[in-house]
């Protein structure tokens, strides 16, 4: 069996005999060259999709998403705020659109998220007066919403994230009104409602930094509470932001990561992946929204275009990241990317808004770049 080292060298090495002289204006590969064909007995390959292209309004994201994805999950239409925006008042104009467009293309539909601490109204947790719910309250307001929400696309969406993001870096419980209100038990109360439910459903938990290992041990010990609570966890979810720097994380803590959580007898999704190639102004690497940095001139060097050496950069990283992904491919059953193309990335917001950043396989204008190219050469070494 090779090692993960050895794994990532003949990764590099393929990124760049397949990217070699890459240009982001670089003509499209074959059509058949898709990436949901490229992984097909690996693991699905999926993507987040917005309005735009479950409305079929943006050509471009709409060809790319049906030619490359077999699994689509909503940035952001089936948050809280989103569909549940008031009380006893649901919205589900734009989820019924996205359910729908999964259907017709025939891809695996995800459902994101059903408890969260952000994008969820401050209504949720308190009571009419304004003030802090009780833990039954909450737990009764919990148990309403999500058996609205699942029971409308029962048997329609196949995966749900029942929980994200509820722990600390160091892998403790975040101290979100979730946990205030009603204490450390309200992951398994999610997983309990979301179960009765649909029983058929992948549930899941969903969370960013999973490769620092006290944060993954802290998701490993919470998805053994719930499946010790008699009910089923069909994937510990990582999030995989990654940066360009490729020891953050490195891909010796990535394939660990994995390990890891085969090892706990689970299997795994990851769930948002793309590759920041901007300087974190605040230093460090979190997916948590509430981080906000100041624009400055250093911290946005790429408006035009990514140089070649950045390409090339990004390549490499991609295919050390999908030489690990293979190498668990029997846990890992799906792989989807945090949006479609360079223009629409939720990183040109965040950590610092109206950057320019280019973290996808998909450029600006939806023409492939060498990472791209990198990550089919990744299937085609498994595959010889």
């Amino acid at each position: 069996m090779k090692t993960t080292s050895s794994l990532v060298r003949a990764a590099w090495c393929g990124a760049l005999m397949a990217a070699a002289c890459g240009h982001p204006s670089a003509s499209p590969s074959p059509a058949a060259a898709s990436l949901k064909n490229a992984f097909r007995n690996d693991f699905r390959i999926g993507t987040a999709i917005a309005p735009r292209v479950f409305d079929e309004t943006d050509s471009v994201d709409v060809r790319l998403v049906k030619t490359h994805f077999n699994a689509i999950t909503p940035e952001n239409v089936l948050k809280w705020e989103v569909v549940h925006p008031r009380p006893n008042e649901y919205d589900f104009s734009q989820s019924d659109r996205y359910v729908a467009f999964g259907e017709r293309n025939g891809m695996f539909i995800v459902g994101h998220t059903l408890v969260w601490h952000s994008q969820t109204p401050r209504w949720v947790f308190q009571d009419s007066a304004g003030q802090p719910l009780t833990r039954d309250a909450l737990l009764a307001r919990m148990k309403d919403h999500i058996e609205h929400v699942m029971g409308r696309y029962k048997g329609r969406i196949k995966g749900w994230d029942v929980v994200n993001e509820a722990l600390n870096e160091d892998g403790t419980m975040r101290q979100s009104p979730w946990y205030r209100i009603i204490g450390d038990d309200f992951v398994v109360k999610a997983f309990e409602y979301a179960h009765a439910v649909d029983p058929a459903a992948e549930l899941y938990y969903n969370d960013y930094n999973l490769a620092t290992p006290a944060k993954r041990d802290g998701a490993i010990a919470l998805a053994k509470r719930i499946r010790a609570a008699g009910i089923p966890v069909a994937a510990i979810n990582s999030q995989d932001h990654h940066k360009l720097d490729p020891n953050v994380p490195s891909v010796a803590l990535v394939d660990s990561m994995f390990q890891a959580i085969g090892a706990a007898g689970f299997h795994a999704n990851v769930t948002e992946l793309d590759v920041d190639v901007l300087p974190r102004p605040m230093g460090g690497n979190t997916a948590d929204v509430s981080a906000r940095a100041q624009m400055a001139a250093a911290s946005n060097p790429y408006t035009a275009s990514l140089p070649d050496s950045v390409q090339q950069q990004l390549a490499r990283r991609y295919a050390a990241l999908f030489a690990v992904y293979e190498k668990h491919r029997d846990i890992i059953d799906r792989v989807t990317f945090w949006g479609v193309t360079d223009a629409t990335s939720w990183l040109n917001g965040f950590p610092v808004r109206g950057r320019t950043n280019w973290p996808l396989l998909f450029d600006r204008q939806g023409r492939p770049k060498p990472a791209f190219d990198a990550v089919l050469a990744a299937a085609r070494r498994q595959a010889m």
